[in-house]
């Protein structure tokens, strides 16, 4: 498994903002393209192609560190609530 300083190493967004997106992705079923109205709405011009490529990358990772539960419901501040 990476370190999360290796797992978003030579990435043009903040790891926050990957983070939060790919987070919001899962628990709210949102479309790429909304997280792309939500992230200009913050000041944030990105592709939706560019979270759909967040998704492919990092919810595998997410699974293994026990962030994003298999079943797809994040826990990006780190709780395990049920909504």
């Amino acid at each position: 498994m990476l370190s999360m300083d290796d797992l978003f190493k030579g990435r043009q967004f903040d790891r926050e903002i990957i983070i939060l997106c790919v987070g919001w992705y899962l628990r709210f079923k949102l479309s790429f393209r909304d997280l792309v109205e939500i992230m200009a709405e913050c000041g944030i011009s990105l592709a939706h192609t560019t979270i759909m490529r967040w998704i492919a990358r990092y919810v595998p990772e997410f699974e293994k560190s026990g962030t994003v539960s298999p079943a797809g419901s994040a826990h990006p501040g780190g709780s395990t609530k049920p909504m």
